[in-house]
């Protein structure tokens, strides 16, 4: 058997190219191949926050896992099951939404949109 190396470790950031402009902590989703934009809606193709503002084309840092603090669209209370939004942000999850799309649970509340709040990552 040959070796094998991971290409990403568990826990590690990873890079991708920027389909468009982003602005660093929003949430970002695949939109081609190792390729990432920051959410127009809810998708379970969703990877994690950029951690820093990228043109497009240019490389951008996405970590995921632990605890982020995100962009909310709408009023968060904690404990609420929070999916991609609009503009790279977060949004308490509406009946009937496919909990793959799950980012995760708000550790933190926060009622205003456009603000940030704590969020345990899913993934």
């Amino acid at each position: 058997m040959a070796d094998y190396i991971p290409v990403f470790k568990p826990g590690t950031d990873v890079t991708f190219t920027a389909g468009a402009a982003i602005t660093g902590g929003r949430l970002v989703a695949l939109s081609a191949a190792e390729t990432v934009i920051e959410t127009s809606a809810t998708t379970a193709a969703w990877m994690g926050a950029a951690v820093q503002d990228a043109a497009s084309g240019a490389m951008v840092g996405v970590t995921s896992g632990g605890v982020q603090e995100l962009i909310v669209n709408a009023a968060v209370a904690v404990g609420d099951i929070l999916v991609p939004a609009a503009n790279g942000r977060v949004t308490p999850i509406a009946a009937g939404t496919n909990y793959a799309h799950v980012v995760g649970i708000a550790t933190t509340a926060q009622s205003t949109a456009g603000q940030t709040c704590r969020v345990k990552m899913a993934r």
